[in-house]
């Protein structure tokens, strides 16, 4: 059980049949009247922030989210596989589960498949990645006067964006968070 006057960030706790994950709180204590905890909590399956306030006695289950480390092996249409490294157990997922980073991942990769009690609600892919750009324009030389960027694909079919240096063939490191590049591998 956790009590609302326990509240941290990053606590995750089942309230109405929904799990819910603390984003921020504040325990106000008014000069009148009761002590109350004002909280942003997000529902972890669906993804959607509330405002809440609550008495700091209410008491909840705590949810306990597992995320299991997994290996993508291939995808069959909109079904995407992922290996169970322990007992080489195939998890079948729906492309609406994957998050928009996940155009970042290559096959073989590990990713941290998100469950609650058994229902697997979410991937997240690593959140450094190194991939090859397989078509960019040619950069020119001398032109590096303004920080200007361009457009890369990358071998998984993403598209970001480059410095003008960057040319086909070479290795990047990729922030899947922001989908930034971050440097040359």
């Amino acid at each position: 059980m956790v009590v609302a006057g326990d509240f941290k960030n990053g606590v995750t706790f089942d309230m109405d049949g929904a799990v819910y994950q603390v984003v921020e709180f504040q325990h106000v204590k008014p000069g009148k009247g009761a002590a109350f905890v004002r909280t942003k909590i997000k529902n972890v399956i669906t993804g959607a922030v509330i405002e809440r306030t609550f008495s700091p006695t209410d008491k909840f289950e705590n949810a306990y989210i597992e995320r299991k480390e997994m290996q993508y092996s291939y995808n069959d249409g909109d079904l995407y596989y992922f290996m169970d490294m322990e007992t080489f157990d195939m998890l079948p997922l729906n492309a609406d589960k994957l998050p928009d980073s996940f155009k970042f991942v290559k096959e073989e990769m590990l990713c941290k498949i998100i469950s609650y009690k058994g229902n697997v609600f979410g991937v997240e892919p690593p959140t450094f990645v190194e991939l090859e750009v397989t078509q960019t324009d040619p950069g020119f030389a001398g032109n590096t006067a303004t920080n200007t960027l361009k457009p890369a694909t990358l071998e998984t079919g993403a598209v970001i964006k480059v410095p003008l240096f960057i040319n086909e063939g070479e290795v990047l490191k990729i922030d899947t968070r922001t989908g930034e590049y971050l440097s040359r591998a």
